[in-house]
Parts: structure tokens; C-alpha cells; sequence
């Protein structure tokens, strides 16, 4: 039994005529005539709960469902094809191998097998392709043949199970040269031995021409014409070469054909065959579906050119503004907001690609705008320190329909509230796209000048007590956010006074060294102070990472800033770039932990306080 999701329903709610009779499998004597408005049993009005089917049927199971319309798939067409209809179809651009398929990674050895179970006559298995007239990002060529595009207007169909198996063929039926990992494999070379019985249990095909037997190439075999093998070879010859031939040309090779299916409904009969289980991402699906040859838009190729360049320093790229860690679902999303207010999986899947391509350009540009707030208002210099990437889908959202603007100084302060506010409350550890939806209303109200609003859910709980201890981590929205704000005081170097550099190769980790413990880790387990003590955020500072490797290691506070008070005539200064105060006071001059982490809290408190709306920041108001 096959389920339909929501999804799926939904892609194909329109396809059965109306009156179509549907069975129950509840009640398996019920038939229900379908109404593509409303579905009824003639006695119950009510929706479906679900639906299935069974070898092609149709089913309807339980009601009381949203659903206002049910699905008929239509079942897949078992055929027969022959070796030189199959190839022929590739030759004339019908039969693509899409893009999302893995690389051919089959060695010659597996190849000659498959032609040796041929010539004996077992089953290989079954190509399933797909037959649609949506245009895919596919492979183009195979080896140093070319592959044909398919005719204008004609449906093509992509191999969603098969592809070893048929690249193989076909290398072998062409002749082909195909490099893997640097090395160049001749298919030409396989041959057969003239001498041995075909029915024999010993293997027929050979990775290359024996040298001590008469025999001849898989190529020759399928290729070269009568006059050829009269030419070279003797009449017993001829008449085992006949054998070969007709076997393989004669083969039937078993094809599923499953016509006019949606794409994510093919990329997951695709996933379920091939890839045991592991789902194809949203990103690939939307690679295939919005390729397009007339215009050259490759999604996958334009993603690369988003976030590293071209190479040749040509145009932006987010590798180059510190952000080349911002994922593809994010500008998935980005697009998605832009285009219909909402960023669900279902939402994405039914863009039109030529609407999706037609909006790339405006929805980057919106992503640059976005990037280059948070780098040069919020003083956030990296993508790694960004508490969740989907906060960079409501500001893309808000500098599109802003039309390069810049935001007024109401509309910086409701911006920077947003960020802070849903960074420190964690917003999208969970319900990311229906949140996201939620904010994107949010950015209409801040377009207007008017301030968001937030409800009592969204305050934040937090106290000097709370954060005196709040375990850090990186992966942690609440201290990612807190990150942010240590970044946007640019930290200066104890030693130097100069501005630390951040970068995202370092920033991915929780261990990473430009995270410092003011107080070392292993300095106060050594002296009793539990680690979870130990690892709070009010204890972290962001310095450069030869300080803390070189200089500090696990050395207390009291002795190894001596050093720097001697080195650095403003440390003050320095020392207020990370939130720390006078070392007496803070306890630094008699590494007093407790102190310094209460007076460290109060002052992060404060900067949380600033950054936060009126409405949560009721639990912060008493807490120092």
C-alpha cells in the first residue's frame, strides 16, 4: 500500500474527470463517485482522511480530512525495448540521465559482467524512466560522446533507475573513452572470446583482447557491417559472432515508464529505489526543475557563483563579504518569500520556473542588501556568528520591497530589534517556515514604519542569575546572538589594541580559538569550579587565536593580563570592546570568578536590553 502525502494530493488534485467511481479500502464494496469539488459517499459529505493506492487503484481511507480533492496516478507502463532501440533513443536526445543521479562510477570489470548476462540470457534488472515535458538539468555527455538535446516539443525521459547499468551500454555500443579519477577507460576494449560456448558458466567477456585466442570487440560485435566479418574472420567465426549479436541485439531489455508525473513525486519514487532512503534535498529537485537551456540558468551553477564568485573576482559573492555559509534552503526561501509571502516546501516546489528564474536576479540583489546590513549596521562580519540563516529570509525579504532604499532610522532600530529578538529567543529552533511566514508580516509593518507586534509568548526569560550560567555553545541561537553583540563592539586585541579577525573557517566550532574562556577552562576545573560552571557566555570573549593558543593557554587571568597591561598602554579600551571593566572591580586583579561573571552579565544584560522591543523585555527589565 502507497500513501499520498498532502503534497502529492495536492500536485495531482486535478487530474481525474469528474465522475470518475473511486474504492474504498475501508469498505472495500463502497464505490464513491468523485466530485472535483467535494468527494462523497452519497451519504457522508465529509473529506477523506487519506489516500492510496493499490496496483494503480485509487483508494480512499476514513474522512473528517482538509482535503477538497483526492488523486488518481496513473499507473506505471511496463515495455520491452530492444538494444538498438534503447540507444537509438539516447543517440536522438530522448533518454537524458539527470543531474541529480550520482556520478558513473562503475569499473570495466562490472561492465563486462553485464554483457556477458546478456549473451546467457539473465535479467539485469529494470530501467525505470520518467516521461516528462519538463526540461531537467541533466548530464550532457557521456565520456567524449556528446549527447543531443531533446527535440523541441517532444517529451524526454529521465532515467530514475538504471543509469550504471545504461551508461554502461551505451559506452560500450559507442566505443567511448570515459576518465574516472584521472584515469582513461577504453570501452572498445572488451572483447569476446570466439572459442568458448556462450551457455558456459565461465565468463565470456574479456577486459581486453586475449592475446593467445581469436576474438572480437564488443564494438566490432554491434557495430561493423557483414562485409567486415567476412573480411576478417572465418565462417565458424562468423556464425559464433552471429550467436553474440543476435543475443545482444535480441535482448529485451524490461523499461518502466511513468508518464507525467510532478517532480517531487519522481525525485521520490527516485529516492526510494536508489539512494536507500536518503531523500534528495529541496535544493536538488529545484536544480532539476529550473533548469533551462534556452536561458543558461543552472541553479547549481548560479548557488556557486552566489556564494564563491567566478573566480576571476567578476562581480559580488558572499564568500568574499564573509557569509559563504549561508545554505541553499536559505535562498530557496528567499526566493519563495519574495514571490508568495510564504516559504513551505510545498510553496517552493510549485514555483514556476520561469518565474523562479525571472526573480533570481531581484532576490540576490535583496540577499546582498540583507548581507551588507548586518555587516556594516549590526557589525556582524561573518555568517557563522548569524544566530539561525533564516534570519537573513525576512531581511531579504524587507530590502527587495524596500527597492534599494535606505532603511529610515525607525526602520534600522525595528530592523535590529527583529535580529536580536529572534536570535535571543531562539525562534527557529522549530516551525521555521511557519515562523518565517509570520516575520515576513513583520518586515510589512517595519516597510511601513510601524513597529512589529510581539506577543507575550515572545518574551525573552532571561536573568543575571540565568546568564551568569548559561551553558555556551555554537550551535545555541541564544549565544550566537550574544556573539553578535560582543562582534558589533569590534573587539580589540588585549596585546595590540588592534581589531580581532573573525572568519567563518574558525567561527564553525565550538572549540574553535577565537572563542576564549576569559577565565580558562581547565584553570578553574583545576581549581574546583564545575564545568558547567565553567563554559558560561558571560565567560567567553572573542580575541585572535595566536593570543589565546601562545599566550594565554590555561594561565589565570591575574597573571597573564600583567602582560598585556605592560604591552598595551590603552587596555582599557581594549578591555571595553569585550564588555570587561575595570580588572579590580571585575575581579580579574584576584581572578574572583563569580564576581566577574556577575558584573559581566549585568553589563550583557544592558546591551540585550537595547536591542530587544518593549514587549519582550519584561523579564530583562529586573535583572540588573
Amino acid at each position: 500500500m502507497v500513501e499520498f502525502s498532502e503534497t502529492e494530493i495536492s500536485a495531482f488534485r486535478k487530474s481525474i474527470p469528474a465522475g470518475t467511481e473511486i474504492l474504498c479500502c475501508c469498505s472495500p464494496s463502497l464505490l464513491l463517485r468523485w466530485n472535483p469539488n467535494r468527494c462523497t459517499n452519497g451519504r457522508n459529505t465529509r473529506m477523506p482522511s487519506r489516500l492510496g493506492m493499490h496496483h494503480g487503484i485509487v483508494c480512499v481511507h476514513g474522512r473528517n480530512s482538509k482535503l477538497d480533492e483526492g488523486i488518481a496516478m496513473q499507473q506505471p507502463e511496463n515495455q520491452s525495448k530492444k538494444y538498438t532501440s534503447l540507444f537509438t533513443a539516447i543517440d536522438e536526445g530522448y533518454i537524458k540521465i539527470p543531474q541529480f543521479q550520482r556520478d558513473f562510477v562503475w569499473d570495466k570489470q562490472r561492465t563486462a559482467r553485464l554483457i556477458d548476462s546478456i549473451i546467457k540470457g539473465f535479467p539485469i534488472g529494470t530501467f525505470i524512466f520518467w516521461k516528462t515535458h519538463e526540461e531537467l538539468r541533466h548530464i550532457r555527455n557521456i565520456g567524449n560522446a556528446s549527447l543531443k538535446p531533446t527535440p523541441k516539443g517532444d517529451a524526454a525521459m529521465y532515467v530514475l533507475d538504471g543509469q550504471q547499468r545504461i551508461t554502461s551500454l551505451y559506452a560500450v555500443r559507442k566505443g567511448l573513452i570515459i576518465t574516472k579519477n584521472g584515469e582513461s577507460v577504453d570501452y572498445k576494449d572488451l572483447a569476446i572470446a570466439l572459442d568458448v560456448d556462450p551457455d558456459q558458466e565461465e565468463e565470456v567477456v574479456n577486459l581486453v583482447p586475449p592475446t593467445d585466442r581469436r576474438s572480437i570487440s564488443v564494438y566490432d560485435l554491434l557495430n561493423q557491417s557483414l562485409k567486415y566479418f567476412m573480411a576478417n574472420y572465418s565462417p565458424e567465426e562468423i556464425q559464433r559472432i552471429d550467436v553474440y549479436r543476435t543475443r545482444l541485439q535480441g535482448y529485451d531489455f524490461s523499461v518502466i515508464s511513468i508518464d507525467d508525473y510532478p517532480i517531487d513525486i519522481a525525485c521520490e519514487v527516485f529516492t526510494r529505489i536508489n539512494t536507500g532512503g536518503q531523500e534528495l534535498t529541496l535544493f536538488e529537485i529545484m536544480v532539476a526543475k529550473t533548469y533551462d537551456q534556452a536561458t543558461d540558468f543552472d541553479l547549481a551553477a548560479k548557488y556557486e557563483l552566489l556564494i564563491s564568485g567566478d573566480g576571476n573576482g567578476g562581480g559580488k559573492d558572499l564568500q568574499t563579504a564573509g557569509f559563504d555559509t549561508v545554505p541553499a534552503i536559505t535562498v530557496l526561501q528567499c526566493v519563495a518569500a519574495h514571490l508568495r509571502n510564504q516559504v513551505k516546501r510545498a510553496d517552493i516546489l510549485k514555483l514556476p520556473k520561469k518565474e523562479f528564474i525571472g526573480a533570481w536576479d531581484t532576490v540576490t540583489s535583496g540577499l546582498f542588501s540583507a548581507v551588507d546590513y548586518i555587516r556594516s549596521v549590526l557589525r556582524i562580519p561573518v555568517s557563522s556568528l548569524v544566530p539561525y540563516p533564516a534570519q537573513l529570509v525576512p531581511l531579504t525579504y524587507f530590502f527587495i520591497r524596500n527597492e534599494g532604499k535606505h532603511p529610515t532610522a525607525l526602520q534600522n532600530k525595528l530592523l535590529t530589534q527583529y535580529f536580536f529578538w529572534s536570535g535571543l529567543t531562539k525562534r527557529f529552533n522549530s516551525a521555521v517556515e511557519s515562523k518565517l511566514a509570520q516575520d515576513i508580516l513583520r518586515m510589512d509593518s517595519i516597510l511601513k514604519g510601524e513597529a512589529p507586534t510581539y506577543g507575550p509568548e515572545d518574551t525573552l526569560d532571561m536573568t543575571e542569575e540565568r546568564l551568569k550560567y548559561y551553558w555556551f555553545s555554537t550551535n545555541d541561537g541564544f549565544c550566537k546572538a550574544i556573539l553578535c553583540i560582543l562582534a558589533y563592539q569590534q573587539p580589540k586585541s588585549f596585546e595590540s589594541n588592534a581589531i580581532v579577525h573573525l572568519d567563518n573557517s574558525w567561527l564553525k566550532q565550538v572549540n574553535s580559538k577565537n572563542y576564549h574562556h576569559f577565565f580558562p577552562r581547565s584553570y578553574l576545573e583545576k581549581h574546583g569550579v564545575e564545568g558547567w560552571k565553567a563554559n558560561s557566555i558571560a565567560n567567553i570573549t572573542i580575541i585572535d587565536d595566536f593570543l589565546n593558543k601562545r599566550e594565554i593557554k590555561a594561565k589565570p587571568p591575574s597573571q597573564y593580563m600583567k602582560k598585556f597591561i605592560r604591552q598595551n598602554e590603552d587596555i582599557a579600551e581594549a578591555m571595553k570592546s569585550h564588555l570587561i571593566g575595570d580588572l579590580a572591580t571585575f575581579g580579574i586583579s584576584d581572578d574572583d570568578y563569580e564576581t566577574f561573571l556577575s558584573k559581566r552579565a549585568k553589563l550583557l544584560l544592558r546591551e540585550i536590553s537595547k536591542r530587544l522591543p518593549t514587549t519582550p523585555l519584561a523579564s530583562t527589565a529586573t535583572a540588573g
